[in-house]
């Protein structure tokens, strides 16, 4: 018998932080999720409202983006990253991981646009989350904004395991990823 673990489904995320931390520091958020407008000219839908949206031709002149949950399945996403701009992977609930495969995937799959994280971000998961390709957060946790407004950002230099993205020069890698005569 195989035991197997399910992770409880969190509530999907439903709205937008009005900003997002890139490259360092926190700007205005320029895109809004699903039905919410805050006048940005962006918009993250899920992926049936994405899907309608495309066929329906109804976006107008905004930048479309996908929320990706958990339960989305890649297939029916893949054809779909040519005409989006970026793909928000929610995290519903911090120990529902299935966000990290996602954005995995995403990168594997050559997605140019922003992949951003979005829901229930903790500190200490954002280094593992740029290791699988996501580079902009919307941040709710106190904590999390609070060390990211400090410059307190826990990301290491040198990672023992390769990441999704190009791995660093060999003589930046710790002792156990070095050759040794």
């Amino acid at each position: 018998m195989v035991a197997t673990a399910i992770v409880p489904q969190g509530a999907a995320t439903s709205s937008s932080t009005p900003d997002v931390y890139r490259a360092g520091r926190f700007e205005p958020n320029d895109f809004a999720i699903a039905g919410e407008d805050n006048g940005g000219d962006g918009l993250i839908l899920p992926l049936a409202a994405l899907r309608a949206t495309l066929n329906g031709n109804s976006a107008g002149n905004r930048r479309l983006g996908l929320l990706f949950s958990p339960a989305d399945r890649f297939d029916e996403v893949l054809p779909l990253l040519g005409n989006i701009a970026v793909v928000a992977v929610d995290f519903p609930k911090f120990a529902d991981g299935r966000g990290f495969s996602h954005a995995a995937r995403l990168v594997r799959a050559g997605f140019a646009g922003e992949i951003r994280a979005v829901g229930d971000i903790l500190i200490d998961e954002i280094p593992l989350m740029r290791r699988v390709g996501i580079s902009a957060f919307e941040v709710r946790n106190a904590t999390a904004r609070r060390y990211l407004s400090e410059k307190r950002d826990p990301s290491p230099n040198l990672h023992y395991q390769p990441g999704a993205l190009p791995e660093p020069a060999a003589g930046t890698r710790p002792w156990l990823r070095r050759r040794t005569n």
